[in-house]
């Protein structure tokens, strides 16, 4: 059950070229930082990315793009990322772009085994092309496919031995469905605790669910839009 690995490192080794990785965050909050820089330091490529946002151009998986690490990406938002834009554009890069919603349900389906689920969302859109389309009193309805993948990178607050994961507020986001999605789910934690000590009763992922965990180190929690109000407002 002890399910702890020594690093970042050791965690993504064996991501090899071609698979389909998901990502937990949102914009910059709550991903996975010290995973995403041990898949730059290993120089694997040809990955099928999905993950709510593409990161910016100097963090994030921003840094995978920078190495043309990535040859396709699934995603809802991407409009922080000039490298992103300038791939796109020129072909380099394969995008499936998703509706937020849709794209968090597909994750969690994978997670559930249910292959497929209809929504109104994307409905008369470029989204619809190519899928199957119902009728369901008198409402129309896009047929969307489960995501699943070979690896899931999720990033929690706290976590322990036998993988049970705790996030913080905002940091929560995706992080919970893309955990259950993956053939293998690699979790890195700010705080890393013995069995026991979380509360059962606060635990938002399961060990269940975790196969890798691993104590983080040195985040730097960038944030991607700073908005302040003027002073004496």
């Amino acid at each position: 059950m002890d399910k702890r690995i020594a690093n970042a490192d050791e965690a993504v080794k064996d991501i090899h070229n071609g698979m389909t990785v998901m990502l937990g965050g949102f914009g910059l909050c709550g991903i996975p930082e010290n995973c995403i820089t041990a898949l730059v330091k290993s120089g694997v490529k040809g990955l099928t990315c999905i993950s709510n946002n593409a990161g910016v151009d100097d963090f994030g998986i921003g840094l995978m793009l920078q190495q043309r690490q990535v040859k396709k990406m699934i995603s809802s938002y991407v409009g922080e990322n000039a490298e992103f834009e300038r791939q796109l554009m020129s072909g380099e890069l394969e995008v499936e772009l998703i509706p937020q919603g849709t794209l968090a349900t597909r994750c969690w389906m994978g997670g559930a085994g249910i292959p497929a689920f209809y929504t109104p969302a994307g409905v008369g859109t470029e989204v619809a092309e190519g899928k199957e389309q119902r009728n369901f009193h008198g409402k129309e309805y896009l047929m969307e496919q489960w995501l699943r993948a070979d690896f899931s990178i999720v990033k929690a607050w706290k976590g322990d031995t036998h993988g049970n994961l705790i996030y913080k507020e905002t940091a929560r986001n995706f992080n919970p469905m893309m955990a259950m999605a993956g053939k293998i789910t690699i979790a890195e934690v700010e705080e890393l605790l013995p069995a026991g000590a979380l509360d059962p009763n606060q635990i938002h992922t399961p060990g269940i669910f975790v196969h890798r965990i691993f104590q983080g180190k040195n985040y730097e929690k960038r944030i991607e839009q700073i908005t302040v109000r003027k002073k004496g407002q």
